[in-house]
């Protein structure tokens, strides 16, 4: 029979959008020279992201995240600012089996409490600090064999290269979320944040 009114599209669902309230429990800066961070009270935020931080900057350089662009383009930097949970570094730890992994080893910048399956938040998701400072939210980040062979070393692991191979593959969608300064100022430890989920669409088979 023929149907004179196909569907134009596929269904499609939509997500309202929400907030959540939640903690920054831990805050970390890196040298200028090297992407480990260390621990901090309080981080001042400029449009370059963290003031003297090794990920600072309003445009980076290009690498294997990008293969549509020459290694080495540069471009803008909507990873100034890297965000990690406990819980999911736990289950990273035990996948490696390893007693812990600290945030430090793999150049967090931020620990965020209050958010569950934070490597899951979409793009464009909204964090405001209760300070006054809004960072945004670019895409989850995806482990690499540098952050692993981090890790390896600081847990003295008994073969380095066999534990930066691994943690590709032990973190997937459980690295945390890289993100940019929207809004700059100071932050601190224990801050209160508003986070903003936004509403989202799903294709329905």
């Amino acid at each position: 029979m023929l149907d004179l009114f196909p569907e134009a599209e596929k269904p499609v669902e939509i997500v309202p959008a929400r907030k959540l309230v939640a903690k920054a429990a831990a805050l970390y800066a890196a040298p200028s020279d090297h992407f480990q961070t260390r621990p901090a009270d309080e981080l001042r935020l400029g449009f370059d992201g963290i003031a003297g931080d090794f990920h600072a900057g309003s445009t980076r350089r290009s690498g294997g995240r990008e293969p549509w662009y020459p290694r080495g383009t540069e471009m803008r930097n909507e990873r100034q600012i890297s965000i990690v949970a406990l819980d999911e570094l736990a289950i990273v730890a035990e996948r490696m089996s390893l007693a812990e992994i600290k945030p430090e080893w793999i150049g967090a910048n931020l620990v965020i409490e209050g958010v569950p399956n934070l490597s899951m938040l979409p793009p464009g998701t909204l964090l405001f600090f209760k300070g006054g400072v809004t960072i945004k939210v670019d895409a989850q980040n995806g482990p690499c064999r540098i952050a692993g062979r981090s890790i390896a070393e600081h847990a003295e692991m008994a073969d380095i290269e066999a534990g930066a191979l691994l943690f590709p593959k032990a973190a997937k969608r459980l690295r945390g979320v890289v993100a940019w300064v929207e809004k700059p100022g100071t932050i601190r430890a224990g801050e209160e944040i508003s986070v903003r989920v936004p509403e989202q669409w799903i294709y329905q088979a």
